[in-house]
């Protein structure tokens, strides 16, 4: 970087002392997180008129979005450790300018394989930013109060655009051609590109590590979450008496187990496991995947029964989800007066807690009518809502600065690949107990009492399963705990 640039941008020693000073890297921070929930959430919507332009395939458009994620999930990891070495500012600005550069090539895609590479390259240039922007959000500021509200804010511009996205995609698509959906992203790079060239400082080089590349276990680790992430996709769509999602399965098995043993032999890892067994770590991680579990597994098994078990038309089913989305945006501001009251370790589980609380109310109750659905909803967005924010901070505060980036990128794995469990589970549970296709307009007394059944069944399921992530999270807290006393 030019003495120049040096001048222009913030010094690592003025850190902001509230968020009005930071607000230049607040919006590029934000947009970075807008990009990343606006772009499958407001593409959804599209996929049936992107279906009819291109002659795509239901398979074709299955990746359209797949295509994004995996790619988005797999590469989080590499470019974690990427950015912790060479700079996560210049990463970051990197990927923004190939997020900008993909977006634009939208214009001309003409088939939908053409498209499954742009959305291909969309998900290497958020592999490249998201993690980075937490990280970067985080080390913006020295008072641990303000590290949490940043987050928080951060977060809730995410979920904004989670939110929004598919009504606004629906009114650009009734006066412009669905490419407008995908070249919005370009106005928001250039935001984003601003605000984190002009509002953030170059990284302290003290601050970054010069360990050489473990190429090994990036291309283990990144093998481990892809096939992780296929196969829950392929459990849904192929069904548990197919070979193709075990194979995945076993794939992904065999990958992870190769990097372990690789990073713990490796003289310089991708990711030290030591720094990942760190009390506060573990919690982190172990919260954050049951929060993403929940959330996927339950929004996958309501949507289902809102359509197929109660008829809801999609219009319906949509608002009928709103307790989850009014909660996600709304809680944002009871964030910190919580952990002012309780605390972030009490906070934390008590959140994690409130999750599980949810699914529980899904899976006993949930059949009954749509008071208990609402319930748990609002319940599993609420305690996701503190747990995310409260996780991300544990992770980020448990790891030496020189690791952030790839701490950050940690934590979106795991939600990552725990959201794609969720939906394994949930669809693989349902496929077992459900006879005949649940796609078929008049289901018969015996198929309606198998669904309620799958749904009891699965949502208990997710209940176990994520609570037993929150009750290994609560552990690691108070080891955390007992460390610190």
């Amino acid at each position: 970087m030019s003495t120049q640039d040096m001048a222009r941008s913030p010094t690592p020693a003025s850190a902001p002392r509230s968020l009005r000073e930071a607000w230049i890297a607040f919006a590029g921070l934000s947009a970075v997180f807008l990009f990343e929930m606006l772009d499958n959430s407001i593409l959804n919507v599209a996929l049936p008129t992107i279906g009819r332009d291109l002659q795509a395939s239901t398979t074709a458009l299955q990746w359209v979005t797949g295509a994004y994620a995996v790619v988005f999930g797999g590469l989080m990891l590499a470019f974690g450790a990427i950015a912790d070495r060479f700079g996560r500012r210049r990463v970051m600005l990197v990927g923004l300018g190939l997020l900008g550069a993909a977006s634009l090539a939208t214009a001309f895609v003409g088939s939908a394989e053409q498209l499954i590479a742009v959305r291909a390259a969309m998900g290497v240039a958020a592999a490249m930013t998201t993690p980075g922007s937490m990280a970067l959000a985080y080390r913006l500021f020295d008072d641990e109060q303000l590290r949490v509200r940043a987050i928080t804010l951060i977060s809730t511009v995410g979920l904004v655009g989670l939110a929004v996205g598919p009504t606004v995609g629906g009114f650009v698509l009734a006066i412009a051609p669905w490419q407008v959906l995908l070249l919005v992203n370009v106005p928001i790079a250039a935001l984003a590109i601003i605000g984190i060239r002009y509002g953030i400082a170059a990284d302290d080089p003290a601050d970054l590590h010069r360990d050489p590349a473990d190429i090994a276990g990036a291309v283990l680790g990144t093998a481990a979450i892809v096939s992780a992430l296929v196969a829950p996709t392929l459990f849904v769509n192929a069904g548990a008496g197919s070979w193709t999602p075990w194979a995945a399965t076993t794939a992904a098995i065999a990958a992870a187990t190769l990097f372990v043993l690789r990073e713990r032999s490796a003289a310089h890892p991708l990711l030290d496991l030591k720094l990942v067994g760190h009390p506060l770590v573990a919690s982190g991680l172990a919260f954050k995947a049951a929060a993403g579990l929940a959330t996927a597994g339950l929004g996958y098994l309501v949507t289902l029964q809102l359509q197929f078990a109660w008829g809801w038309k999609p219009g319906l089913a949509a608002l009928g989800l709103l307790p989850q989305v009014v909660v996600l945006i709304a809680g944002g501001a009871f964030v910190e007066p919580i952990l002012r009251r309780v605390g972030p370790s009490r906070a934390a589980w008590l959140s994690a807690a409130t999750v599980v609380a949810g699914l529980a109310v899904y899976g006993l109750f949930g059949r009954f009518g749509y008071v208990f659905v609402a319930i748990a909803l609002a319940l599993v967005a609420a305690g996701m809502r503190v747990v995310g924010v409260v996780a991300a901070t544990n992770v980020l505060s448990g790891l030496p600065k020189s690791r952030t980036t790839i701490g950050a990128a940690l934590t979106d794995t795991a939600t990552e690949v725990a959201s794609g469990t969720g939906i394994a589970v949930a669809g693989t549970i349902l496929a077992a107990l459900f006879t005949g296709s649940i796609a078929t307009p008049h289901w018969s007394a015996h198929q309606t009492a198998q669904f309620q059944n799958a749904l009891m069944v699965g949502g208990l399921t997710l209940t176990v399963t994520a609570a037993t992530l929150t009750g290994w999270g609560i552990a690691c807290v108070r080891r955390a705990d007992a460390a610190r006393s």
